[in-house]
């Protein structure tokens, strides 16, 4: 279930980074505007026009970005990049897997280290996203932004926010599950300690 959980937020980050519904335009004011749909994400901005069309445009130079949006670039690759590790170290240490069957130790120890890269993986896009969040939101309160150029949170953050915190618990699962196992004492119950005290020394 861990491994299911966290692999479906990783899932969900790299859509979220490729998606470009970051921030969507606010229609608050009394101005018409001719697009239905104004978007800005991490590698693009779009405007959906009333009849239907979608127009992206490729953001031109990573130099003339902002600082704040390259490091959520930034985060985000490396929270995708990070997901790819923890998927080829978590499926080693399944147990359906047949590598690593000699030492069962090891294999729930892949299991576990597994899920701490899951859990530094869904930190990684909850501060990006959030972090973009904040910026969106303050921007929209500020009093001197113009009431035509104020976005609002986009598709791609909420699912951006829900795959992080499946990505978190995924790795958490992983890593509560296995030492459980690891730890389970099977031949301590104290069954043969008790067998000389049963009272037959006594008859």
């Amino acid at each position: 279930l861990g491994f299911v959980l966290a692999f479906l937020g990783w899932i969900g980050i790299i859509i979220s980074t490729a998606m470009p519904q970051w921030k969507m335009a606010s229609y608050a004011g009394d101005n018409i505007v001719t697009a239905q749909a104004l978007y800005e994400g991490l590698w693009m901005s779009c405007a959906m026009q009333s009849t239907g069309q979608i127009q992206c445009k490729v953001y031109d130079s990573l130099l003339k970005l902002e600082s704040s949006l390259q490091a959520t670039r930034a985060l985000m690759v490396a929270a995708i990049l990070l997901g790819l590790v923890a998927v080829f170290v978590a499926v080693t240490g399944m147990k359906c897997m047949k590598c690593m069957e000699d030492d069962q130790v090891k294999k729930m120890r892949m299991a576990v280290f597994g899920g701490v890269i899951f859990i530094i993986a869904g930190l990684a896009a909850l501060v990006a996203t959030s972090w973009y969040g904040n910026r969106v939101a303050r921007a929209f309160y500020d009093p001197f932004t113009p009431v035509n150029t104020r976005f609002e949170f986009g598709s791609a953050l909420f699912i951006g926010w829900a795959a992080a915190s499946l990505a978190m618990l995924g790795g958490a699962f992983l890593c509560c599950s296995c030492p459980r196992r690891e730890t389970s004492y099977p031949p301590t119950r104290g069954y043969p300690k008790n067998a000389p005290s049963t009272g037959k020394d006594y008859v």
